[in-house]
């Protein structure tokens, strides 16, 4: 499903062309980064990596690009279309396509035909399901296949453990990951069924955070890669357990800095001054800073994006170590929803009132601090707040 480039566009053979054809007008204007590419999938001679690959395709190679698409009953640049968003290079006219292939290809196509998507709307499926899961297989044979292949007894060759091992894990991953895609899909249609309107659907009012390791990069200098790897692993992997447990959303990971959302402001302190405290007490990591933005954000195959999100990263670069800043915007509506009191002075004299009244005093979960104005490159001039835990 690659562009074979002998063809007229519509499905019926012609007369080739030379491979160094421009791609289609979509590839250039959406390209597959370099780095998303797999440049592996040329078909090989080697015969465990021919076996491995039927065992894990469940099917033998029996077409050639062209041949894949004509099967599907779709034109070979739609097909190229989708090849290339999934993320793979292409093959030429090489025999490597299976009956899976065809299949699929048919049932996007099929998509696109029936209405239920827009072709652009199809290849974003393509894209985005391909870059999610190609990191998904990097990491489980780099993180997980590679140590279990280990022979187990000398004498034994990778070759005689990976095949037995890749077969019986191959049912037990696949399941797996078909129960947390629709776990998934079920909480990010919940949360479109909740929006008020289809414009709240797309730009949405989030609170948006960054954490981000302070003095990473002379760390990178000092630690070895091994170690280095593992403080990264430690990292990403705390942030991303209590980002999950108090309700936000981890966007992204960007080795030093993460990226986190949450709909509700509350939620979204709760999780920085969780990422302070729980990481300050590991004497192995870095100190952290956080910043958190809230207002419209666009949202788009699963990133997000706005002046919003560029405000929380900005609000990150200036923050203290292990401390919190926001945005005015989030100040105002952590105020709004109860979570900080209007004034201290208004504290006060709601204390002695509640205490006059034999009541208990209300309670707030933070406090806001006002810090300098300040002008922020391409943003103009913020007013930042420091962020903290009232006191009990």
């Amino acid at each position: 499903m690659t562009v074979d480039d002998a063809n007229t566009g519509d499905g019926r053979s012609g007369p080739p062309e030379p491979p160094e054809t421009a791609a289609p007008a979509e590839a250039s204007a959406y390209p597959t980064p370099h780095h998303a590419v797999d440049h592996t999938v040329e078909p090989t001679d080697d015969p465990l990596a021919i076996r491995l690959e039927q065992l894990i395709l469940g099917a033998d190679r029996r077409y050639t690009p062209f041949q894949a698409a004509r099967t599907a009953g779709v034109s070979m640049e739609l097909a190229s279309r989708f090849w290339r968003a999934m993320g793979f290079a292409d093959i030429g006219q090489a025999k490597a396509l299976t009956e899976a292939d065809v299949l699929a290809l048919r049932r996007l196509a099929g998509l696109v035909e029936a209405g239920l998507l827009s072709e652009p709307m199809a290849v974003q499926v393509a894209r985005s399901t391909g870059q999610t899961t190609a990191r998904l297989a990097e990491w489980q044979i780099d993180s997980f296949l590679e140590g279990l292949t280990e022979p187990p007894e000398p004498g034994m060759t990778r070759a005689e453990v990976t095949y037995p091992l890749v077969e019986l894990l191959l049912p037990e991953l696949e399941e797996f990951l078909i129960y947390v895609w629709r776990r998934q899909l079920a909480a990010a249609t919940g949360r479109v069924a909740q929006a008020a309107d289809d414009e709240e659907m797309v730009d949405r009012r989030l609170a948006v955070g960054f954490a981000d390791l302070v003095g990473f990069t002379r760390l990178t200098r000092r630690l070895e890669e091994e170690e280095l790897g593992e403080l990264v692993e430690a990292f990403e992997t705390t942030c991303a357990d209590l980002v999950a447990a108090h309700g936000g959303r981890l966007i992204k990971t960007l080795g030093d800095e993460v990226l986190y959302a949450a709909d509700d402001a509350g939620i979204a302190a709760e999780i920085a001054l969780r990422l302070i405290e729980t990481l300050s007490q590991d004497e192995t990591m870095p100190a952290l800073r956080v910043g958190i933005a809230f207002g419209t954000v666009t949202t788009r195959m699963g990133d997000v994006f706005g002046t919003t999100v560029n405000l929380a990263s900005r609000l990150t670069s200036i923050a203290p170590k292990d401390a919190v800043l926001v945005d005015s915007a989030f100040a105002q509506e952590l105020t709004r929803t109860g979570e900080v009191p209007v004034s201290e002075a208004g504290v006060a004299e709601e204390a002695a009132l509640a205490e006059k009244e034999g009541r208990p005093p209300r309670s707030y979960r933070f406090a806001l601090q006002p810090m300098w104005q300040r002008s922020v490159r391409g943003l103009g001039v913020v007013e930042p707040w420091l962020l903290n835990r009232r006191p009990t």
